[in-house]
């Protein structure tokens, strides 16, 4: 019998992880969004090394916006990045009430908008902002570029 080394302790179960805090809903082919997932990140030069989606209702990602960010307002994602280096690390929370609400507004099917969230939080990672027109110019380009490569219909 081996017993595990500090190292192998470190070591994520799988690059990307999925978690239901107080919501569920069926995530759409979870093994190819994952690996959907991994390619955006690689082809923006940051691999996935261990990223957790969080999903969760929005008072849960409220209060995670009043508690760590002083924000007291509702979003769709709050990415909090934890990379110190060339691989992605990271956690993300998603409110599936927000991307209901986005999808009605937008006119795509719920599956489509919690994909561009997704997406969305990786290429913040990856060093996206969004807080200007410009950088959110960009952060859209990308999102839809990424959309265009999902392997199934969402």
């Amino acid at each position: 019998m081996q017993f595990p080394t500090p190292e192998m302790l470190d070591e994520p179960q799988q690059p990307i992880e999925f978690f239901f805090e107080d919501v569920d809903f069926e995530l759409p082919e979870k093994e190819r969004l994952s690996e959907w997932l991994q390619s955006a990140a690689a082809a923006e030069g940051k691999p996935v090394f261990e990223v957790n989606y969080i999903f969760c209702s929005d008072e849960y990602l409220r209060g995670i916006n009043v508690e760590y960010l002083d924000h007291d307002y509702y979003t769709d994602i709050i990415t909090f990045d934890y990379s110190d280096g060339a691989l992605m690390r990271g956690e993300m929370y998603i409110s599936s009430e927000r991307v209901a609400e986005n999808a009605r507004e937008h006119g795509v099917s719920f599956a489509h908008e919690l994909c561009r969230v997704m997406v969305h939080g990786i290429l913040h990672i990856a060093g996206y902002g969004d807080k200007t027109p410009e950088q959110e110019a960009i952060m859209r380009q990308k999102e839809d570029f990424y959309l265009k490569k999902l392997p199934f219909q969402a």
